[in-house]
């Protein structure tokens, strides 16, 4: 039996996500950034709370009101966990409106993209703003006056709002002395002003203060008093009993929409708000003092991702690329079965193209010779080329499965929708298992050629099968056409898509029943070779590293002497560099230009170097509840490129990594005097993919 280590070595997963965020922030905060992406990354920050908010921070909620449940690893319950959070929570996000205010919106200033604040308006402007609220924005509002007819609306999660203090009597005689008024979702928050009115290349007003200027006409004869943006966010988290459904599609379609209207969990208020205004708020929400975010600024900045869209200013920016291709897929409409049958083909992305995958499908779509594709889907968006393919595949008479995951967090409408049209085309859908999410990223096509016989070939990859995210995450994608794999890759869909006992696999590694065995066994494998007196290394990369008892199992791999490495984005459980415990275990991250995404497992085990990809991280979810694929790259030349691109180049970065110390905290790495500065992005897009000249760059 694994040796239990107490809890003191295991950190906590929601400070942890914390700290990535600083990381993030940092990147906003680094003015080495082209300065319109150091606004993204602002927004980015914001994005993440939300979630942190709507799923994290409501599930601790829930805890606590159920009271009495076992803490996690790290011994702390979920009032524990609260109360750490509040301080940390708060700091960063003043520090994300100080960053905005003091430092960006001067230096966007400074290059004419600007946000032109109400006090500051001219007349032209109030002109302007005036014929703009009157046509584009008063007919789609509803004020709502609160009196005994007219209680607290249900406001909508993360929507912006107003409370209006107002004195006098309406139209009825009524003496109402609050109002809200709601913003619709479909307008922007951030409107651009014509050049000959705002002075500068790109001015921008916000909706709030449009809103803020103009409330009064909302409310005609009374004097508004006070008007003050809120924002609510609430539990996200849907729930869905898998066990006591007929129908999970349809469960779902009833379930989505209450998504806006969860238990409150945070109210933001810009910091104008009134302390009286701000109490009654969190009254009718349900909230404490603690719940509460007064901002200096708009209270949702992410709506603020989408001005570096409008403004044109490339010199702000990443520089453009084109991603690379493989040499053997180079050649303009190259048959990808030929080559397959030939060799592997290993894909990096974002440096190198998605584009053999759509051209994979869709030749499978119009290839006579292919009789049926499979394919899991968990995130691929509202529009995608790979999902027509299918479409077309099946209209022309070939069997096509696919595995949609239903509950695949925020897709879940998107993948509804999909189904339904894959379904009207006689497709065959399922929704895999319940109790356990599809996360696997497989594809297979079955083609009949020479002597009439039947042939498989795969995709596998550590990433969704989404063409946007493919140009911002990095993650591999392998096509094979090895019996072996295939025949694996083909059970799983069996397991997923029929009923039956799981079959023994040749080469891959599943959750829920051999991925978390196997890769406790490749630990334990070099710890025996540790202490058998010879070299043993692990290197693994990961979003996040949660599960106690891998975590468990590397302590005791750090203390038979095997050198660990761990590259690990997100949040990490594990504690490095404890005398005596973890004392040869490293943790970096890297957060630059492109989201890692990728999972690689590496075990030197006696210089066989066996090297996995997966989709799964090394978290009890991905090991116990999802369905997941870690898969062996055989060819010697591709692994040396895995190793090579995804961990050895990572592990040298020295400008976008970040160490994790023993207590989780994150330190910036930085170049030693005299050593080679490496940044392992920008090093990968030079090797595999291609700069755009910026006259190319339409």
């Amino acid at each position: 039996m694994a040796k239990k280590f107490p809890a003191q070595n295991f950190l906590n997963r929601e400070l942890g996500l914390l700290e990535f965020n600083r990381r993030v922030l940092a990147q906003a905060e680094d003015v080495t950034v082209p300065l319109l992406e150091r606004l993204k990354y602002l927004c980015i920050v914001s994005s993440n709370l939300d979630e942190f908010f709507e799923i994290r921070v409501a599930g601790l909620k829930e805890q606590a009101k159920l009271g009495g449940l076992a803490a996690g690893p790290d011994g702390l319950e979920a009032t524990q966990i609260l109360k750490r959070l509040f301080a940390p929570t708060h700091q960063l996000i003043a520090r994300q409106y100080e960053l905005f205010n003091d430092e960006l919106v001067p230096a966007l200033a400074k290059e004419g993209i600007k946000f032109i604040r109400r006090t500051h308006w001219n007349d032209a402007q109030k002109a302007w703003v005036k014929d703009f609220f009157l046509r584009e924005v008063m007919p789609v509002l509803t004020p709502i006056g609160l009196d005994p007819a007219h209680p607290f609306p249900r406001v909508l999660n993360k929507s912006l709002n107003f409370a209006v203090e107002l004195q006098g009597k309406d139209a009825f005689g009524r003496n109402s002395a609050k109002a809200i008024v709601q913003a619709p979702r479909v307008l922007p928050r951030a409107i651009l002003l014509p050049p000959e009115l705002s002075g500068c290349p790109f001015g921008f007003v916000f909706l709030s203060s449009i809103l803020h200027a103009h409330v009064g006409e909302l409310f005609t004869g009374m004097e508004v008093l006070g008007c003050y943006q809120f924002r609510v966010t609430r539990n996200s988290d849907l729930f869905v009993d898998e066990e006591e459904v007929k129908n999970l599609r349809i469960s779902l379609q009833g379930e989505l929409p209450q998504r806006h209207f969860g238990d409150a969990v945070r109210l933001e208020v810009a910091d104008n708000c009134t302390p009286a205004m701000s109490d009654f708020l969190l009254q009718q929400f349900d909230l404490k003092a603690e719940d509460l975010f007064s901002v200096k600024g708009p209270v949702n900045l992410v709506r603020l991702m989408r001005i570096p869209d409008q403004v044109a200013r490339d010199d702000l920016k990443f520089p453009p690329f084109v991603p690379g291709m493989p040499t053997l897929l180079q050649k303009k409409g190259a048959d990808m079965f030929k080559v397959l049958r030939k060799s592997d083909v290993l894909l990096h992305h974002p440096y190198q193209s998605f584009k053999p995958v759509i051209d994979f499908i869709q030749q499978a779509a119009s290839d006579p010779s292919v009789v049926a594709i499979k394919q899991t889907v968990y995130r691929t968006g509202v529009d995608s080329e790979l999902m027509e393919a299918l479409i077309a595949a099946a209209r022309g008479g070939k069997e096509v499965t696919v595995v949609v995951e239903l509950l695949a967090r925020f897709d879940e409408e998107a993948n509804i929708n999909w189904a339904s049209r894959l379904e009207e085309v006689g497709a065959h859908v399922v929704y895999g298992v319940v109790g356990h999410k599809t996360h696997a990223k497989m594809l297979m096509v079955v083609r009949r050629e020479e002597n009439n016989k039947l042939r498989r070939y795969v995709h596998l990859g550590t990433g969704n099968y989404h063409p946007r995210t493919a140009r911002l995450y990095t993650d591999f994608g392998l096509f094979t056409s090895n019996e072996e794999v295939c025949a694996d890759a083909n059970e799983v869909f069996m397991q997923l898509t029929g009923l039956g006992k799981a079959s023994k696999l040749k080469h891959l590694w599943q959750s829920p029943f051999t991925l978390h065995a196997n890769v406790l066994e490749a630990i334990r494998r070099e710890i025996k070779l540790a202490k058998d007196g010879k070299r043993a290394h692990i290197i693994a990369k990961m979003n996040s590293l949660l599960e106690p008892e891998i975590i468990t199992a590397l302590y005791e791999a750090s203390q038979a002497g095997v050198k660990i490495d761990l590259i690990v984005r997100g949040v990490c459980a594990l504690r490095p560099g404890v005398a005596g415990l973890s004392e040869n275990i490293t943790v970096t991250s890297i957060i630059g230009r492109f989201l890692e995404h990728t999972r690689i497992f590496y075990f030197r085990n006696d210089l066989a170097h066996d090297l996995y990809l997966s989709s799964a991280d090394w978290m009890d979810r991905n090991f116990f509840r999802r369905i997941e694929v870690c898969f062996p790259v055989l060819d010697e030349k591709l692994k040396k490129r895995v190793l090579d691109e995804g961990l050895k180049s990572y592990l040298k970065d020295n400008i976008q990594a970040w160490e994790m110390d023993c207590n989780g905290f994150w330190h910036r790495k930085t170049p030693a005097a005299r050593s080679t500065q490496l940044c392992a992005q920008t090093a990968l897009l030079h090797e595999l993919g291609q700069p755009l000249a910026v006259d190319d760059a339409e």
